[in-house]
């Protein structure tokens, strides 16, 4: 599993559940101490991954979370010039005319995770 992508502890831990728990996880230990198995890792290929699709830090986060990585640095993902790339590509430069534009807009932003840069966008 581990030659095609990276994967999480909790990921392997949850496609091995047809062996016994114990032999599982001797075997997780035995891969992370040989550096094969790496959350650290996987959580830095998986934002890289879903940063380059336009997807916002909320639904990352969320993402993570259910892959068992709890917290991650986002400190060098730009989310709001992202957010607001994808925006200017999917509308242009004109600002929504009316309240129905300016709702499809956000709600278009909201199913890509980025709630925090949502009212700000819409402006620029």
């Amino acid at each position: 599993m581990l030659a095609r992508r990276e994967h999480s502890h909790l990921e392997l831990s949850q496609k091995l559940t047809d062996y016994p728990p114990d032999e599982v996880a001797e075997a997780l230990a035995k891969l992370q101490k040989q550096d094969y198995q790496s959350d650290k890792r996987f959580a830095a290929d998986f934002v890289q991954m879903r940063f380059r699709q336009g997807k916002g830090k909320v639904l990352i986060q969320q993402h993570l979370k259910q892959k068992g990585i709890d917290d991650f640095n986002f400190k060098n993902y730009d989310f709001f010039a992202l957010a607001k790339s994808i925006r200017l590509r999917k509308y242009g430069k004109t600002p929504p005319e009316n309240y129905q534009e300016k709702s499809k807009q956000q709600r278009f932003l909201q199913s890509r995770g980025n709630f925090l840069f949502i009212f700000a966008l819409i402006f620029y």
